[in-house]
């Protein structure tokens, strides 16, 4: 019997899906906050518990996400109503699933604003306005509303043209380029910023290793926030992406491979941005201030620096778009399934309310506002949902089944007792310290 294929298509190979699924993963939190936050809260002491977290909630939570998907054979609302037809509450489960929706669609209004702000930076760095004006100033112009309307609109037009392309192939094939190149050209800042005078400085704030803050809540509270957030795992997206996955593939092989080459970008962010900060005596910073204001400051100083500041703000483009896409998808799919609109009509759709809705949202407050609406309250509810219906509704036995195929030996016993008692309360915790620390991602 064949294996049914999806509407949209599916992945051609392991390496395009888990290309897609990086490019998903690696976005505005691995350059503007993991970089910050690994030298403020204990250097290489930071990664300890960092990798801890991204091994477990990579292995764990991902390979729920992407089984779900390819198991129900569709993204988020079909999928939550796959897992509570198993208690006869399929009408439930549905109803539910609009929340992780509703998660991706309004991150994806917030992220396009900024990604907005990336485009016109990029176009700054090319002419060297950005370089030659004051930086805050010239960020200023554009987060102020109606500030960024048509970099804003070329955002969500380059989005809404790649998912107009062979469905899941254009996916595939921007990833395809667009990962690569991100991860080039950020080895090539690493590089160049190795050789500035007084870089040491910076590799010292970030991995010279201070073991006190091991003893320290924060550390760990701050470690496992940034390890979920930076994986997508929102109870959405990473199921439509799981739903386009042929049955040969070994979906924890996949889940491992996307949490590390995440993790991968997280560095190499940091070893680009930080020893230069530090070279040229600039107080670090995190959020759209470090790299709106600070860095283009860090640029200027910086031997060819306008060049240097198109490669960092074109690969930045590139992390941003491939998240968005994905963040776009989930919706895209979920709407063509539950109302059977045509993909044409579904991409033009979601792009429209993105658009429409984050025009009122430009303003730097706004948007600032926006995402931590999203990000403290939804996305992680959709999370739990997640991890909940996965793990507990559906049950661990049936979603074992799912991901021990394409696999040449099933997966060990603890990876259920990782999965039932230990992930799932996990992500309970990080919803609860979400509101605590007023955001941890």
């Amino acid at each position: 019997m064949s294996e049914k294929k999806h509407v949209n298509g599916g992945f051609s190979s392991s390496f395009g899906f888990v290309l897609a699924c990086v490019g998903s993963a690696v976005g505005l939190g691995n350059i503007w906050l993991f970089p910050y936050r690994l030298g403020q809260y204990g250097g290489a002491a930071f990664l300890l518990p960092y990798v801890l977290f991204v091994a477990l909630f990579g292995l764990v939570g991902l390979s729920a996400e992407f089984a779900l998907g390819r198991l129900a054979g569709t993204g988020t609302l079909g999928a939550y109503k796959y897992c509570f037809d198993r208690i006869g509450k399929g009408k439930l489960g549905q109803i539910l699933g609009w929340i992780p929706l509703l998660g991706s669609l309004g991150i994806a209004i917030g992220y396009s604003i900024i990604i907005g702000w990336v485009i016109r930076s990029f176009a700054g760095s090319l002419t060297g306005a950005i370089l030659t004006e004051d930086s805050a100033a010239y960020f200023a112009v554009a987060a102020q509303h109606l500030g960024s309307v048509p970099w804003h609109v070329l955002a969500v037009g380059t989005a809404v043209v790649i998912l107009l392309c062979n469905a899941v192939s254009g996916i595939e094939k921007a990833n395809k380029i667009l990962m690569p190149v991100f991860f080039l050209l950020f080895v090539v800042l690493a590089v160049r910023v190795a050789f500035l005078p007084g870089a040491a400085v910076g590799y010292e704030f970030l991995f010279v290793p201070k073991w006190e803050y091991l003893l320290r809540a924060d550390t760990w509270v701050m470690a496992m926030g940034q390890a979920f957030f930076t994986l997508s795992i929102t109870g959405s997206g990473m199921i439509v992406y799981g739903s386009y996955l042929n049955k040969k593939e070994n979906i924890p092989r996949a889940s491992v491979q996307t949490a590390v080459f995440d993790t991968i970008a997280a560095l190499l962010a940091a070893l680009a941005i930080m020893p230069a900060v530090f070279a040229f005596g600039i107080a670090p910073d995190r959020g759209p201030s470090l790299m709106f204001v600070t860095l283009p400051n860090v640029f200027r100083q910086m031997p060819m620096g306008r060049l240097f500041a198109a490669i960092f703000f074109l690969s930045v483009c590139f992390a941003g778009i491939t998240s968005l896409m994905n963040m776009f998808e989930a919706v895209i799919e979920s709407w063509q399934h539950r109302f059977g609109l045509k993909r044409r009509l579904s991409v033009l759709l979601c792009g429209g309310i993105v658009l429409g809705v984050g025009l009122f949202l430009e303003h730097g407050d706004s948007v600032g506002w926006w995402m931590d609406f999203i990000t403290i309250d939804i996305v992680p509810i959709g999370a739990v949902l997640g991890a909940i219906s996965v793990y507990y509704i559906l049950g661990y036995r049936k979603i074992k089944e799912e991901m021990d195929q394409g696999r040449e030996k099933p997966l060990p016993v603890v990876f259920g007792a990782l999965a039932k008692y230990v992930y799932v309360p996990l992500t309970i915790i990080v919803l609860i310290l979400g509101f605590v620390y007023n955001g941890i991602g």
